[in-house]
């Protein structure tokens, strides 16, 4: 107790915790939509009914949700929703599918210009 005030239990502050969610969806047109939201249930029902037909998604139904991910700081999950979007499709496929080694090796720069691949085949 801090001057007559009762703590509050550890429970209530987790419960109390605002989440936020990076999550993709697949489209019937197999594109993949990346978002994100502080209620994942919501939106997904918002997707899933088509509640904006300006949406990306709305033409694009069915949607199947492939990914989802948590956050406690809004700026991470904006930085990760950010990154997604950046990224080719089949990096999103081997996040889709929880591939580590695929993710890995497609993020390397295969260009011949970048500086890890200078000087490389000529002795």
């Amino acid at each position: 107790m801090l001057s007559g005030v009762e703590a509050r239990p550890t429970v209530l502050y987790i419960h109390d915790m605002k989440t936020y969610w990076v999550y993709m969806l697949r489209c019937a047109d197999q594109s993949y939509y990346t978002g994100i939201t502080n209620d994942l249930e919501l939106r997904w029902e918002q997707h899933r009914q088509g509640t904006d037909p300006k949406a990306y998604t709305y033409s694009r139904r069915p949607l199947e949700l492939v990914f989802a991910e948590v956050f406690n700081d809004p700026q991470q999950a904006i930085a990760w929703e950010k990154k997604i979007k950046g990224w080719t499709r089949a990096k999103k496929q081997a996040l889709i599918d929880k591939n580590g080694d695929k993710l890995k090796d497609l993020s390397v720069c295969k260009n011949q210009t970048h500086s890890s691949n200078q000087n490389k085949g000529s002795s």
